[in-house]
């Protein structure tokens, strides 16, 4: 399993089936992630300004993660205006994690997060946003095991649920002596 950069020669069309794939099971509990069913222009769009980075095994695309800076005030996030923490400055946002469900249980989403992660830390960014359903406390204990913690809430527009705004304080690792 390689953890890498999307490169512009991926298919999008094979990481928004992707998408679909992995967040098949949360459209099953009631929750309309937009990745759920987001058209492929969808997921170029989401892309636009972010770096994902891609799982790929044997040539086939196994997980992604996007990780990009700050949202400008004025700018929509998918369809609704940015939480504030959204266009704080020195914040990056984490988003469409996504692990095919063949390949769960591996510690792939754990590789993707690092590598969004240290992708932030690599651009000068101190702390690292997401949002996740309220109700998704699986998904909630990922983020927290990992050094997240809840700041606040929002309802996104259209959407079967509640979410949860999640920030980490991104810090250089410790030199050993």
């Amino acid at each position: 399993m390689t953890v890498r950069p999307l490169q512009p020669s991926d298919s999008l069309d094979d990481l928004t089936h992707l998408l679909h794939a992995a967040y098949a099971s949360l459209a099953a509990q009631g929750w309309n992630f937009t990745a759920v069913d987001q058209p492929v222009e969808v997921t170029r769009q989401r892309l636009a300004g972010a770096q994902a980075f891609v799982a790929e095994q044997h040539g086939r695309l196994t997980g992604t993660v996007a990780v990009r800076g700050p949202k400008p005030a004025g700018e929509a996030y998918i369809a609704d205006p940015p939480p504030a923490l959204y266009t704080t400055p020195g914040t990056a946002i984490l988003s469409q994690l996504a692990v095919h469900p063949d390949c769960r249980g591996q510690g792939l989403a754990e590789q993707l997060i690092a590598a969004a992660e240290a992708w932030a830390l690599a651009q000068g960014f101190t702390q690292i946003a997401l949002d996740t359903a309220e109700p998704a406390t699986a998904l909630r204990r990922r983020y927290e095991r990992r050094g997240y913690r809840t700041v606040g809430g929002v309802q996104w527009r259209g959407k079967t649920y509640a979410s949860v705004l999640m920030v980490k304080t991104l810090a250089a690792p410790e030199a050993v002596a």
